[in-house]
């Protein structure tokens, strides 16, 4: 699949897809690194935790069976962890401590590891706090509802932070389903957004709009042609967070059913009689109905 235009995303927002890739190289021991980048710090934690926990549980095994530890009981797996433990720690309460030639060769091993371990832990740490995410809200559902007379496709994104995001870029991607003339099945992609894809500071909320008109790729579309043509709407937002100054990024996909013709989300803006003007996001995913105008929506082409 070399051609971008044929690589479908099958993972949606309502019912994911896993793709089975055949064929692909092994995952060389330098993606560990991405991978980990990528899991949450409860499984980063965990992790690194395990890893702390097997290191002491093979050395203490190694000093179990060579013995030399004073102080500790003969034979005790259990003190010969607590001593590992201590060990790699740095902690040396002194209680217990090699006494023998091999014990303090064990030792010595166990203390090079332990400071190959604490460097790579702590740029691990370093390089996961590092990594800048947003926190990018979109709106359950795609609506398309006349506006202008023109039915237009229409959702929100909001900025969950409250920070902003500087020279911030949308993209709206749609995959269809389509057979070519010698009959070969194409997942082609089309671009949608034609106005408005930059916002100088993306702060707590941004309505993509997208006029169905008769340049558009959903120009004559239904419900049922969605559904028939297996569209999907990919959505990502790109960048500059004001407080770290990273890029950021989210992304986003609506499958069909997700796309609701004759209803608009409601306003979220509420200006008061003061002056003042109110983000009620407790809103954000309320949709409410629209009238279709005679126009609307537009005959399948």
């Amino acid at each position: 699949m070399s051609n971008t235009d044929s690589n479908k995303s099958k993972r949606g927002t309502v019912t994911p897809f896993n793709i089975k890739v055949l064929g692909a190289p092994r995952q060389r021991l330098g993606d560990l690194y991405h991978r980990f980048l990528r899991v949450s710090w409860a499984q980063a934690l965990s992790v690194m935790v395990l890893v702390f926990l097997s290191i002491n549980v093979v050395f203490a095994a190694v000093y179990a069976a060579v013995g030399g530890i004073e102080h500790a009981r003969p034979g005790s797996y259990v003190d010969a962890f607590f001593f590992s433990v201590q060990t790699m720690a740095t902690v040396g309460y002194g209680d217990m401590h090699p006494a023998t030639f091999a014990a303090n060769c064990v030792m010595v091993s166990e203390a090079m590891v332990s400071l190959l371990v604490t460097a790579l832990v702590t740029g691990l740490m370093f390089a996961k706090f590092s990594v800048s995410n947003a926190r990018i809200v979109f709106t359950r559902e795609v609506a398309i509802h006349p506006m202008d007379e023109v039915p237009t496709l229409t959702f929100r994104l909001g900025n969950a932070r409250g920070n902003q995001i500087v020279e911030a870029q949308l993209r709206v991607v749609m995959m269809r389903t389509e057979k070519t003339k010698e009959g070969v099945v194409f997942y082609r992609m089309y671009d949608l957004l034609r106005r408005r894809e930059r916002s100088q500071a993306f702060t707590r909320s941004w309505t993509a709009l997208h006029a169905i008109d008769d340049k558009s790729p959903l120009f004559g579309a239904t419900p049922e042609s969605l559904v028939r043509d297996e569209i999907e709407l990919i959505v990502s937002v790109t960048g500059i967070d004001d407080t770290s100054m990273q890029q950021v990024h989210a992304r986003h996909t609506y499958d069909a059913s997700q796309i609701l013709f004759g209803a608009r989300h409601v306003d979220i803006l509420l200006e008061q009689a003061n002056g003042d003007v109110v983000l009620d996001l407790t809103r954000f995913q309320d949709l409410q109905p629209t009238d279709p105008t005679p126009t609307f929506p537009y005959p399948p082409a």
